[in-house]
């Protein structure tokens, strides 16, 4: 098991064209670790922001009456993927990973791969 710091370390080092990984609380919208990012990209207002649209899609779901849990949420902008997999087992129900790549140097499906294998693995 690895804690926060050391999952986040190996998602940018494992996932070719890592910009940014954090994990994020969405019922409080805080970060609790993070890396990457920069001047340009603030990690924790991306956080906070994408516990909204974690909040909408469950309070959808709910609407629609779906029984279902969200694998993961993927965004495409233009140069970037922002991908975000909700936390399963114990102590990370409310906790989300969330990892903004190059959409030009990565491969979407090894990073989704790598993500959930990292979630699996990391302890709170």
């Amino acid at each position: 098991m690895a804690n926060v710091e050391v999952s986040l370390k190996e998602i940018m080092t494992r996932v070719e064209g890592s910009l940014a990984a954090a994990v994020g609380d969405y019922t409080s919208g805080m970060a609790l670790g993070s890396l990457g990012g920069g001047r340009d990209f603030d990690v924790h207002v991306a956080v906070a922001g994408n516990t909204d649209v974690i909040r909408a899609k469950l309070h959808t779901m709910e609407l629609l009456g779906l029984q279902e849990q969200i694998d993961d949420i993927l965004i495409t902008l233009g140069n970037q993927y922002h991908l975000i997999t909700l936390g399963k087992g114990r102590g990370k129900t409310n906790l989300f990973l969330y990892l903004v790549l190059d959409k030009h140097k990565a491969n979407l499906a090894m990073a989704r791969h790598q993500l959930r294998r990292v979630e699996e693995e990391m302890e709170v």
